[in-house]
């Protein structure tokens, strides 16, 4: 995610694999030819080098590329770069003002530091976990969406071109150390902070906010909907909308922070109204109450949904075997960095030869590498 973001806004990316290609490339089901969607999801703007570095020359080789990178991203356990004498001191002598990023399960040192982990390990492991699923249902629940991995390497990102802005400055590079796990905390940065002040443990809710209320999904008579009405006086017009407008003046729902402490009885409540009729009705209706409203969409609905589509959000590249494919794009200014198509994931090794070539090495080079499984 990280190194696609850089690509998406202009950085050349050269993908480092292994022989057979990155694990990532077989994440399925869902496929394109050989590779699985996931990986489509991830990797376009970029160009794939296979290198061997469980070889001397490979690893020699990979210290030779990466003398002409501004930036070096690795997601290895921490420790091993070192042992494959490619760690940031190792690259740092021949290019000091060279930007390294490492990203790991928990950082580069302290007591977890070797352990592995991957988005579900991060979610279960910070509490995330915990906080989802419905409360009459033991069985902990996770974003199905890799939402850890995809905040990482934003966090990853946005560190880099900080790090780079500091480089114009004082013509530094320095080693940036990125955490899944410091990624899932921050993406709890409410219910922790209340944790620490409150001391209470926080329950799944389903759709439902623990600090507001009404804020959560209603089952109407074809679906559901999500509303947001606990602040000034939308609970008031909400009531209104509903034709329970008594109920505005109960003074067990008198705040919202009375309406979290008595959900259940206020549910029942407007689970009653909202069940009379479709959700296409009540939309409107609360709409035109200024209410905050959303259908609980699926997939189908997202693809087609009129503001992702005026806003360019969806990109596509053109596949030589499968066609047209479609992803989701670069989020920021979408309407003009999506309006062409990207270039698309590479192959394993699709362009190792061509790197090689641009980085300098003779063609006698190259076909040494070749020959001895070096480079494929």
């Amino acid at each position: 995610m990280c190194t696609m973001l850089l690509g998406d806004m202009g950085a050349e990316i050269i993908k480092v694999e292994p022989p057979g290609g990155e694990l990532g490339r077989k994440l399925g089901p869902g496929w394109i030819g050989d590779d699985c969607t996931a990986y489509y999801g991830f990797n376009r703007n970029k160009q794939s080098i296979v290198i061997d570095l469980k070889q001397e020359e490979g690893r020699d080789l990979a210290r030779q590329l990466s003398t002409k990178a501004d930036i070096v991203v690795e997601s290895l356990r921490p420790g091993v770069m070192d042992r494959l004498e490619l760690g940031y001191e190792r690259l740092a002598e021949t290019r000091p003002d060279l930007i390294y990023c490492s990203v790991s399960a928990y950082g580069q040192s302290g007591p977890y530091s070797e352990r592995p982990g991957v988005d579900g390990i991060l979610q279960a492991d910070t509490g995330l976990m915990s906080l989802i699923g419905h409360p009459d249902v033991q069985e902990p629940c996770k974003v199905q969406a890799p939402i850890v991995d995809v905040t990482t390497g934003y966090v990853a990102c946005m560190s880099i071109l900080a790090k780079l802005l500091e480089k114009q400055k004082n013509g530094a590079g320095g080693h940036i150390d990125i955490s899944l796990m410091n990624a899932a905390l921050v993406l709890q940065q409410t219910t922790l902070t209340n944790f620490f002040h409150e001391q209470s443990l926080p329950q799944p809710l389903g759709s439902a906010a623990p600090y507001s209320a009404p804020n959560e999904s209603f089952q109407t008579q074809d679906g559901w909907i999500m509303v947001a009405a606990y602040n000034g006086d939308r609970w008031a017009r909400l009531c209104d909308a509903l034709d329970i407008a008594e109920l505005a003046h109960d003074e067990r729902l008198a705040s919202s922070s009375s309406r979290v402490e008595n959900r259940q009885f206020m549910r029942q409540i407007l689970n009653d109204a909202f069940l009379k009729k479709e959700s296409a009705y009540w939309m409107e209706r609360l709409r035109s109450a200024d209410i905050l409203c959303a259908k609980v969409a699926q997939y189908a609905d997202v693809e087609t949904h009129p503001q992702a589509l005026h806003n360019n959000i969806y990109t596509s590249f053109d596949h030589p075997d499968f066609g047209h494919i479609k992803t989701v794009g670069f989020p920021v200014n979408s309407m003009l960095s999506n309006a062409e198509p990207h270039d698309m994931p590479p192959f394993c090794g699709q362009h190792s030869r061509e790197i090689l070539e641009k980085s300098g090495f003779s063609a006698e080079e190259i076909e040494t590498y070749y020959a001895t499984n070096i480079v494929k």
